[in-house]
Protein backbone atom coordinates (compact mmCIF):
# COMPACT_ATOMS: atom_id res chain seq x y z
CA UNK A 1 0.00 0.00 0.00
CA UNK A 2 1.27 3.69 -0.82
CA UNK A 3 2.58 5.59 2.14
CA UNK A 4 1.99 8.94 1.25
CA UNK A 5 2.44 12.93 2.44
CA UNK A 6 1.85 13.76 6.00
CA UNK A 7 -9.05 11.46 5.56
CA UNK A 8 -14.38 8.32 8.02
CA UNK A 9 -16.98 9.24 6.27
CA UNK A 10 -20.28 12.06 7.18
CA UNK A 11 -19.54 9.92 11.24
CA UNK A 12 -16.08 11.66 11.95
CA UNK A 13 -15.97 15.84 12.08
CA UNK A 14 -12.03 16.89 12.45
CA UNK A 15 -11.73 20.67 11.91
CA UNK A 16 -9.02 21.03 9.43
CA UNK A 17 -7.23 24.45 7.82
CA UNK A 18 -8.60 24.88 4.15
CA UNK A 19 -6.55 26.33 1.81
CA UNK A 20 -8.43 29.35 1.45
CA UNK A 21 -7.87 30.18 4.90
CA UNK A 22 -11.31 28.78 6.37
CA UNK A 23 -12.50 25.32 7.81
CA UNK A 24 -13.08 22.61 5.76
CA UNK A 25 -14.29 19.22 6.89
CA UNK A 26 -12.17 16.28 7.93
CA UNK A 27 -10.60 13.80 5.20
CA UNK A 28 -13.58 11.16 4.91
CA UNK A 29 -16.26 13.59 5.78
CA UNK A 30 -18.83 14.88 3.05
CA UNK A 31 -17.26 17.46 0.99
CA UNK A 32 -18.63 21.15 1.65
CA UNK A 33 -20.85 22.78 -0.47
CA UNK A 34 -18.10 25.50 -3.01
CA UNK A 35 -19.20 29.26 -2.32
CA UNK A 36 -23.25 30.12 -3.43
CA UNK A 37 -24.00 26.47 -3.13
CA UNK A 38 -25.93 24.69 -0.91
CA UNK A 39 -25.40 21.04 -0.07
CA UNK A 40 -28.62 20.50 -1.21
CA UNK A 41 -27.88 22.18 -4.83
CA UNK A 42 -24.81 20.69 -5.16
CA UNK A 43 -26.00 17.17 -5.12
CA UNK A 44 -28.44 18.16 -7.13
CA UNK A 45 -26.52 19.33 -9.88
CA UNK A 46 -24.19 16.70 -9.08
CA UNK A 47 -26.46 14.32 -9.72
CA UNK A 48 -28.39 16.00 -13.01
CA UNK A 49 -23.87 15.63 -14.03
CA UNK A 50 -24.03 11.98 -13.78
CA UNK A 51 -27.58 11.04 -15.35
CA UNK A 52 -26.85 13.11 -18.35
CA UNK A 53 -23.54 11.82 -18.79
CA UNK A 54 -25.08 8.14 -18.31
CA UNK A 55 -27.64 9.03 -20.85
CA UNK A 56 -25.03 9.64 -23.47
CA UNK A 57 -23.30 6.70 -22.21
CA UNK A 58 -20.10 8.09 -20.41
CA UNK A 59 -19.45 10.42 -18.01
CA UNK A 60 -17.50 13.67 -18.04
CA UNK A 61 -14.04 14.10 -16.27
CA UNK A 62 -15.66 16.46 -14.28
CA UNK A 63 -18.14 14.27 -13.13
CA UNK A 64 -15.76 12.03 -12.32
CA UNK A 65 -13.41 14.27 -10.21
CA UNK A 66 -16.49 15.10 -8.23
CA UNK A 67 -17.36 10.93 -7.94
CA UNK A 68 -13.66 10.31 -6.62
CA UNK A 69 -14.13 13.44 -4.03
CA UNK A 70 -17.44 11.89 -2.40
CA UNK A 71 -15.53 8.73 -2.34
CA UNK A 72 -12.88 10.19 -0.37
CA UNK A 73 -15.19 12.67 1.65
CA UNK A 74 -12.51 15.55 0.84
CA UNK A 75 -14.18 19.09 -0.30
CA UNK A 76 -13.15 20.33 -3.44
CA UNK A 77 -11.55 23.08 -2.11
CA UNK A 78 -8.63 21.26 -0.28
CA UNK A 79 -7.71 19.05 -3.42
CA UNK A 80 -4.91 20.48 -5.37
CA UNK A 81 -2.68 19.40 -8.21
CA UNK A 82 -5.49 18.16 -9.66
CA UNK A 83 -4.62 15.39 -12.46
CA UNK A 84 -7.47 13.97 -14.71
CA UNK A 85 -6.39 11.47 -17.73
CA UNK A 86 -8.41 9.19 -19.65
CA UNK A 87 -6.78 5.57 -19.31
CA UNK A 88 -7.72 2.10 -19.52
CA UNK A 89 -8.08 -0.66 -16.64
CA UNK A 90 -8.10 -4.34 -17.33
CA UNK A 91 -9.86 -3.44 -20.55
CA UNK A 92 -12.19 -1.17 -18.86
CA UNK A 93 -11.67 2.84 -20.03
CA UNK A 94 -11.26 5.15 -17.24
CA UNK A 95 -10.19 8.42 -16.21
CA UNK A 96 -7.14 7.80 -13.83
CA UNK A 97 -7.83 10.78 -11.34
CA UNK A 98 -5.19 12.26 -8.98
CA UNK A 99 -5.12 15.24 -6.68
CA UNK A 100 -3.17 16.08 -3.37
CA UNK A 101 -4.02 17.67 0.11
CA UNK A 102 -2.25 19.00 3.32
CA UNK A 103 -3.46 15.31 4.54
CA UNK A 104 -2.59 13.04 1.97
CA UNK A 105 -2.57 12.29 -2.01
CA UNK A 106 -5.25 10.61 -3.84
CA UNK A 107 -5.40 8.21 -6.53
CA UNK A 108 -8.86 7.13 -7.95
CA UNK A 109 -9.81 5.44 -11.42
CA UNK A 110 -13.50 5.59 -12.53
CA UNK A 111 -15.14 3.59 -15.18
CA UNK A 112 -15.74 6.38 -17.76
CA UNK A 113 -19.36 4.11 -19.08
CA UNK A 114 -20.41 3.95 -15.66
CA UNK A 115 -19.02 6.06 -13.03
CA UNK A 116 -17.67 3.17 -11.09
CA UNK A 117 -14.89 3.90 -8.73
CA UNK A 118 -12.68 0.66 -9.74
CA UNK A 119 -9.30 1.41 -8.14
CA UNK A 120 -8.65 3.55 -5.46
CA UNK A 121 -5.42 4.24 -3.76
CA UNK A 122 -4.99 6.90 -0.02
CA UNK A 123 -3.52 6.82 2.95
CA UNK A 124 -4.33 10.15 5.69
CA UNK A 125 -1.25 11.51 7.55
CA UNK A 126 -1.93 10.19 10.93
CA UNK A 127 -0.96 13.72 12.62
CA UNK A 128 -4.14 14.84 11.33
CA UNK A 129 -6.07 11.87 13.28
CA UNK A 130 -5.25 13.97 16.28
CA UNK A 131 -6.99 17.22 15.34
CA UNK A 132 -10.02 17.93 18.01
CA UNK A 133 -13.02 16.79 16.97
CA UNK A 134 -14.18 12.92 16.14
CA UNK A 135 -16.00 10.47 17.89
CA UNK A 136 -14.97 6.86 19.09
CA UNK A 137 -16.49 4.06 16.70
CA UNK A 138 -17.08 0.13 17.78
CA UNK A 139 -15.75 -2.22 15.37
CA UNK A 140 -19.79 -2.47 14.09
CA UNK A 141 -19.49 1.19 13.77
CA UNK A 142 -16.63 0.76 11.36
CA UNK A 143 -18.38 -1.59 9.57
CA UNK A 144 -21.12 0.85 8.62
CA UNK A 145 -18.89 3.27 7.70
CA UNK A 146 -16.93 0.97 5.39
CA UNK A 147 -20.30 0.33 4.11
CA UNK A 148 -21.08 3.98 4.00
CA UNK A 149 -18.30 3.97 1.36
CA UNK A 150 -19.32 0.48 -1.14
CA UNK A 151 -22.93 1.19 -1.12
CA UNK A 152 -25.04 -2.34 -1.98
CA UNK A 153 -22.36 -4.31 0.31
CA UNK A 154 -23.48 -6.45 2.65
CA UNK A 155 -22.31 -5.58 6.49
CA UNK A 156 -21.69 -9.83 7.02
CA UNK A 157 -18.90 -9.81 4.18
CA UNK A 158 -16.89 -6.85 5.88
CA UNK A 159 -14.19 -7.76 7.79
CA UNK A 160 -12.87 -5.87 10.81
CA UNK A 161 -10.31 -6.89 13.62
CA UNK A 162 -8.73 -4.52 15.89
CA UNK A 163 -4.68 -4.14 15.94
CA UNK A 164 -2.98 -2.58 18.68
CA UNK A 165 0.83 -2.76 18.05
CA UNK A 166 1.67 0.77 17.28
CA UNK A 167 0.63 2.32 20.36
CA UNK A 168 -2.16 4.01 19.32
CA UNK A 169 -4.58 0.95 18.11
CA UNK A 170 -6.78 0.96 14.74
CA UNK A 171 -9.34 -0.94 13.02
CA UNK A 172 -8.39 -3.11 9.94
CA UNK A 173 -10.09 -4.55 7.23
CA UNK A 174 -10.94 -5.87 4.09
CA UNK A 175 -13.83 -6.68 1.90
CA UNK A 176 -14.71 -8.85 -1.48
CA UNK A 177 -17.60 -6.91 -2.91
CA UNK A 178 -18.92 -6.49 -7.24
CA UNK A 179 -15.92 -7.86 -8.34
CA UNK A 180 -13.59 -5.36 -6.59
CA UNK A 181 -10.99 -6.35 -3.22
CA UNK A 182 -10.83 -3.29 -1.00
CA UNK A 183 -8.17 -3.08 2.24
CA UNK A 184 -8.70 -0.58 4.81
CA UNK A 185 -7.55 1.03 8.11
CA UNK A 186 -9.54 2.98 10.89
CA UNK A 187 -9.04 5.10 13.80
CA UNK A 188 -11.11 3.96 16.46
CA UNK A 189 -10.57 7.15 18.25
CA UNK A 190 -12.25 9.33 15.94
CA UNK A 191 -13.73 6.92 13.02
CA UNK A 192 -12.01 8.35 10.12
CA UNK A 193 -10.47 5.71 7.82
CA UNK A 194 -7.30 6.87 7.07
CA UNK A 195 -6.17 4.16 4.50
CA UNK A 196 -8.29 2.92 1.75
CA UNK A 197 -7.20 1.07 -1.34
CA UNK A 198 -10.26 -0.54 -4.18
CA UNK A 199 -8.98 -2.97 -6.76
CA UNK A 200 -10.67 -4.95 -9.34
CA UNK A 201 -9.74 -8.61 -8.54
CA UNK A 202 -8.25 -10.43 -11.25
Amino acid sequence: MKRFFSAALAAALLLLPAGCGGQAQAPGTSPAPSAGQSASSQAASSSAGAQAGEAQGEISGEDAFAIALANAGVPEADARNVKIEEDGDGGIPIYDIEFETDYGDYDFEVAIRSGEIVGADYEVDEEWLDAPGGSPVTADEARALVQEKVPGAPLEDIRIWEEGGDGRGRYEGELFFGGMKYEFELDPRTGVIFDWTADLRE
